[in-house]
């Protein structure tokens, strides 16, 4: 067994609930804290999801793809907002 499959089996146990309420937490903290901590928090929250993304993309459906890349994308756009 690979790492990567290791890790995958990992994630697959993740209780979905306590994913939402740390992704949530997340998402919040990068909100409110000001400038570049918050945009650290939420490039974190995007790379997970990019990983997550790129990782299942074969096995997801075509709306599932279009609303995590517009999820993404709203998020990208959220780092850069908090840069600048």
């Amino acid at each position: 067994m690979t790492t990567s499959d290791h890790f995958l089996r990992r994630l697959a146990r993740v209780n979905p609930t306590t994913a939402f309420l740390g992704a949530l937490v997340l998402l919040l903290a990068g909100l409110f804290l000001p400038g570049v901590v918050g945009a650290l928090l939420l490039g974190a929250l995007a790379a997970g999801l990019a990983a997550l993304t790129v990782t299942t993309w074969p096995v997801q459906t075509a709306i599932t793809r279009l609303v995590r890349v517009v999820l993404l994308t709203l998020l990208i756009v959220a780092v850069v907002a908090k840069i600048l």
